[in-house]
Formats: C-alpha cells, structure tokens, sequence
C-alpha cells in the first residue's frame, strides 16, 4: 500500500505519532487481540485502548469485529494491512512518469465463471437475485461496487498503453478482499489465485470473510449479517518475482509474462491466449472448488468497505532496458 505524504494524509500519519499505538501495531503483527488483552499488555484502560483503535481503523490500519468470549461478547482487533510505503516526493520522478495507473471498478469484468454462493450489488440495491450465476451476466453487473461467490472467477481487462519497444518491467494491483462465507466468519480461508496474461503469478491464502462492525463505506441498507469489508491487498509482478505487499508468492517474473506494445514482434510480445491479446491485459481472480482452502472471494469497490477506491493497477515499463518518458 503505497501512502503519499501529504496532509490529507495526516490521520494515517498522526497514528505512527503515539508509542502507544506503534506498540499495539507490534502486538496485533504476533496475533489478533481484544481490546482487553491489548489493555492488560500495555497496562492501560480499556477506555483509552478503545480511542486508539477508534483512530486506527478510521485511518485504515485495524479492523476490529465482535466475537463471543468466555465472558461475553469481545471486541477483537488485528492488522488491515501487512505494510505501507511512504512516498515523499511532491513531483513525478523519473520512475513515476514511467508509469500508468489505471482503475476499474469491481463490476466492470469482462469475463466469468462463478458458483453459488454468490451475488451482486450497487451502492443502492441488490443486483438481481442472490445465489443465481445468471446475474453476472446482466447489463447492470457494470454497476456492482460489491460482488461475491462461493467458487469460479471475474476477469478483467487492463489496457495496454505501451508503445514502440515499451515492455512491462512491474506490474502491482491493489484491491480490498477476502473470502466468501455464509453471513461472515474471520476465520474462513480461502486460497485466491491471481492470473495476469493468462500466467498464474500466485496464489494467496485469504484468512477470512470479515463482518460484525459496518464497513466505514458500507451502505447503511447492506444487511449487518454479511460481510462488510475486505483486506487492502497489494499484488507486485517484479523483475524479482511475485509479492503480496512484499511477501514472495512465486519466482514469476515480469519478464515472464511477455507484455510487450501492442503489435510488437519482439521477445516480449503479449501472449496471444484466451485469457489475453495484444490490446489489453488480462486479471484474472480466481478460488477453485477443489483448492486446499476452497473458501471463495469477496470484493468490494467505491462505496462499499473500509476503503473507498476501485481495483487500481499501476504499470512500470521500460524501453531497452532503460526508464522511458511517458
């Protein structure tokens, strides 16, 4: 997750102000923890540690969901993201104009095969009917801000802005999800595989489905009972591998993806699959049925969630083995 320093920034950045909240980033990276296993720790009140994740999930970093204890219901906390990049500089480097960004909403798929359960929704309503595969095939499936399924996959197209000798040298998706259980249920892994250009890059183990507080952008109609956010996740194709906010998922390089420009007859001409042409990029989102951990996938888009932003894909290329001006 890559953080500008700016001021609009500034809740995110006041949260790494407070030793408190730091040692709390510390303890929730062991392992998730209630609010009163945090205050027994730090050997504060829970009224205080309560005003420290408050500020820590209205700026992203935590999540926190009710859960029955020994004692009650509890509120228990953990990590939003894995990690954060700070960018200082003001002005496009060198790097940056050698780059495009593109967004696409969750709908807005070209491609899919999923199993029940399953559905989609707008920020207003319902999309269709639950439960029913034919739904993702409705006009109005490009309005979905939140979809989910029991097993299959959504493809998407990434356009392909490369030109002359312009190769891919980093590909990064960035997109907030997680499994897909019945109602939700945290501890619910699914094994999430990502396909770009029809070369599957990695597979992620997705920890759970998450509910039990209201998404920050959730719409208030949204049934308290289903999932209500995901996990902010960035997805790195390298000249070194494959990462998951910066844990290796694979030895897949960009290189061996072969996205080159459009029409190129070089060594790195897009591969001309099903899943892929010379004129865009294929994403492919995947939780097959018979997968170790066969628990599905949720995304969620502009409106719904804790965050409010659509699939964002940045793409790095070079020309010749040197950065190019874009």
């Amino acid at each position: 997750m890559n953080i500008p320093v700016t001021l609009t920034n500034m809740p995110l950045l006041e949260c790494f102000a407070s030793e408190t909240r730091v040692r709390m980033i510390e303890l929730l990276g062991e392992r998730p923890m209630s609010v009163g296993e945090l205050a027994e720790v730090l050997e504060l009140s829970s009224a205080i540690v309560t005003k420290h994740v408050q500020k820590m999930e209205s700026a992203g970093l935590l999540t926190s969901e009710s859960v029955t204890g020994t004692r009650g219901r509890r509120k228990l906390c953990s990590l939003a993201v894995d990690s954060l990049v700070l960018n200082f500089r003001s002005r496009p480097s060198e790097e940056q104009r050698s780059a495009y960004v593109v967004s696409i909403p969750v709908g807005q798929y070209a491609d899919h095969e999923v199993q029940p359960t399953c559905g989609l929704a707008s920020e207003k309503r319902l999309i269709g009917m639950m439960d029913d595969p034919r739904y993702f095939a409705d006009p109005q499936h490009v309005g979905a801000r939140h979809l989910w399924f029991g097993s299959g996959y959504v493809e998407y197209r990434i356009p392909n802005y490369l030109v002359g000798t312009q190769s891919v040298r980093e590909l990064a998706v960035t997109l907030e999800l997680g499994s897909e259980a019945p109602g939700y249920n945290a501890n619910w892994p699914s094994d999430i595989s990502f396909y770009l250009g029809g070369v599957h890059v990695g597979t992620w183990v997705c920890p759970g489905n998450f509910g039990g507080t209201h998404g920050l952008y959730t719409p208030e109609w949204w049934d308290e009972q289903s999932s209500q956010y995901g996990l902010l996740k960035t997805l790195s194709v390298r000249e070194d591998g494959t990462f998951m906010d910066g844990l290796k998922l694979s030895d897949v390089t960009a290189a061996d993806l072969g996205i080159s420009a459009p029409g190129s007859t070089g060594k790195q001409q897009v591969r001309k699959t099903s899943a892929s042409t010379s004129r865009d990029i294929s994403l492919r989102i995947e939780s097959r049925s018979d997968a170790a951990n066969p628990g599905g996938v949720s995304l969620f888009g502009r409106g719904f969630g804790n965050y409010d932003r659509d699939i964002e894909i940045s793409v790095k290329f070079s020309d010749n083995g040197r950065e190019v001006r874009s």
